[in-house]
């Protein structure tokens, strides 16, 4: 459980731990696989960085500049989620991408672009936070390789084969199976992937697509924002026999902090969590009443789990892995619900002085907290072409 004396802002007053976590993280370069603060961005403040300036304190967001930094994070994966339901949703990507560019741009001296495990380590030397895109959906390539390859230079290194709704060349984990996981298409993506150098993210899949792209790929495959399915028996999570896959794989499995999807008390309130938002969005084409009426669902809730629930899921992933394929995919800024002690990305140092208690080495949680990924990626960028 959370220790007695944890504070409103997620951090133990008292806790022994939490002094030698917040000396590690003088140096660690955290690495968070997913973030949505472009789509809060978009969403609430109309894609204006003036409205939601995160150069300074963010109310009412997850994620601002100065926590980032307070959180020891030294590369984050921004994801350039757009809805299936977009008209035209490579479009609709391209102008997420941008709004991360401008983001960059408007901080130059605490944000920089990166694409590759050295330009992370890079950024990390000139004391910036590395900054990286992620594709959350591949209803953003519209069924087009050159769309597909366009994103790729415009620096995506990873995107999820699905979103929430099932394609048509891929099965996603909340929705009707249509393809016994990827159609032939599908599996060329994952391919054409390879060549390019992006990673493939069985993220929100569905566990046939999963095995599918395992068996599909050359290169190591992520799951962004994804967490143990024996833990918690959402459909989001990841089955133990993938798990092992990916250990084989040398890919990666970073943990998602969203309680609906790591409490097993939570977890069945969440099922059907997509259908009636598909049913909502059907009714009303507004996106952020139907965000709203999902959060309502929570109202009232007398669990969330805690930072020990999150280090539950790590530890059952690196048993069955190996702690070189697990790390951390918050989904911070795209949840309406975050765990007691990960209220906001300042809170990374709670993980690690969780771990320091059960008696974790630090070689151990620097792997966990950003070098799986740098090796992961490494080893894509060598595979493409």
């Amino acid at each position: 459980m959370v220790s007695e004396s944890l504070s409103r802002n997620g951090s133990w007053m008292s806790d022994p731990y939490l002094a030698q976590a917040r000396a590690i993280h003088q140096d660690l370069p955290v690495i968070d696989g997913h973030n949505d603060l472009p789509w809060a961005i978009r969403t609430r403040a109309a894609g204006s960085l003036t409205a939601a300036d995160p150069a300074g304190h963010l109310a009412g967001y997850h994620t601002d500049i100065p926590r980032l930094i307070e959180g020891g994070v030294g590369a984050q994966f921004w994801s350039v989620y757009v809805p299936a339901s977009s008209n035209n949703p490579f479009q609709e990507t391209v102008r997420q991408i941008d709004l991360v560019e401008r983001m960059v741009a408007a901080n130059p001296d605490r944000l920089a672009l990166a694409t590759t495990a050295s330009e992370i380590a890079g950024a990390r030397n000139r004391g910036r936070v590395a900054c990286l895109l992620g594709a959350e959906g591949g209803h953003s390539i519209e069924e087009s390789f050159d769309n597909l390859r366009t994103l790729h230079e415009r620096g995506v290194r990873y995107m999820t084969l699905t979103h929430v709704d099932t394609l048509t060349w891929a099965d996603s984990a909340t929705d009707e199976p249509r393809h016994a996981g990827l159609t032939e298409f599908g599996r060329e993506v994952v391919r054409e992937m390879n060549r390019i150098g992006m990673m493939v993210d069985i993220s929100h899949v569905s566990p046939d697509t999963m095995r599918a792209a395992l068996d599909s790929t050359r290169a190591p495959l992520i799951a962004s924002h994804s967490s143990a399915y024996a833990l918690a028996a959402h459909p989001r999570n990841i089955p133990d026999d993938v798990i092992a896959g990916v250990a084989d794989n040398g890919g990666l499995i970073m943990v998602n902090f969203y309680p609906p999807f790591i409490v097993p008390e939570l977890v069945e309130r969440s099922i059907g969590l997509y259908d009636e938002a598909r049913r909502l969005l059907d009714e009303t084409g507004d996106e952020q009443a139907v965000e709203d009426a999902m959060a309502a669902r929570w109202e009232g809730v007398d669990t969330r789990g805690s930072v020990a629930t999150v280090a539950d899921h790590i530890e059952h992933i690196a048993r069955f892995a190996g702690v070189e394929h697990v790390g951390l995919g918050s989904d911070f800024d795209g949840v309406d619900l975050l765990p007691a002690g990960l209220e906001d990305v300042s809170c990374y140092p709670n993980i690690t002085a969780e771990l320091l208690r059960r008696g974790w080495g630090e070689i151990e949680i620097r792997k966990v907290l950003g070098e799986n990924m740098l090796r992961v990626m490494g080893a894509v960028e060598a595979i493409a072409g």
